[in-house]
């Protein structure tokens, strides 16, 4: 019902994740060929967006705060494994997307990374750690390439 579900039909796959345990408030576009592993873990604010071919894989919480993108082939995964432990145990951590971040298509954000306010992941680049405020980061792993300007956007900044 989520997949073959016609594209405009936003507030369907939002109802359907709520019945899952999914927290979404208003106005997210959540696209039919995402992939969310655990809807009980998805905290998703106002005015999201979650592209087609995105994948959250999360054992642990996500949270996308309000005005971020989740970009096409993005993949946020939330769990690793530890490989000193024999066995591998799973480790799972919660990941973090902060109010208008920006995660690229094919980007990657690790298990316990925060996206801070405004930050940008570009294209294929992996986040292994937090990113700050308004930075633009690039490359694997992902380094700071530059600063966003919050009120070219018609935001203050927090």
């Amino acid at each position: 019902m989520f997949r073959p579900s016609p594209r405009p039909l936003h507030k369907w796959r939002s109802f359907l994740l709520r019945c899952f345990g999914a927290k979404i408030g208003a106005q997210a576009h959540i696209y039919p060929r995402c992939e969310i592993w655990a809807p009980w873990n998805l905290v998703c604010e106002d005015v999201v967006a979650i592209a087609d071919g995105a994948v959250i894989y999360n054992p642990a919480r996500v949270t996308i705060a309000s005005h971020a993108i989740i970009s096409q082939q993005a993949y946020l995964c939330g769990a690793g494994h530890d490989i000193d432990a024999a066995d591998f145990p799973t480790i799972c951590e919660p990941i973090n997307i902060g109010r208008y971040a920006w995660v690229c298509a094919r980007a990657v954000v690790l298990a316990g990374v925060t996206l801070h306010e405004g930050a940008v992941l570009a294209l294929g680049a992996v986040a292994t750690g937090d990113l700050q405020s308004w930075g633009v980061y690039a490359g694997v792993p992902a380094r700071l390439v530059r600063q966003r300007i919050p009120a070219a956007l018609g935001h203050r900044g927090t």
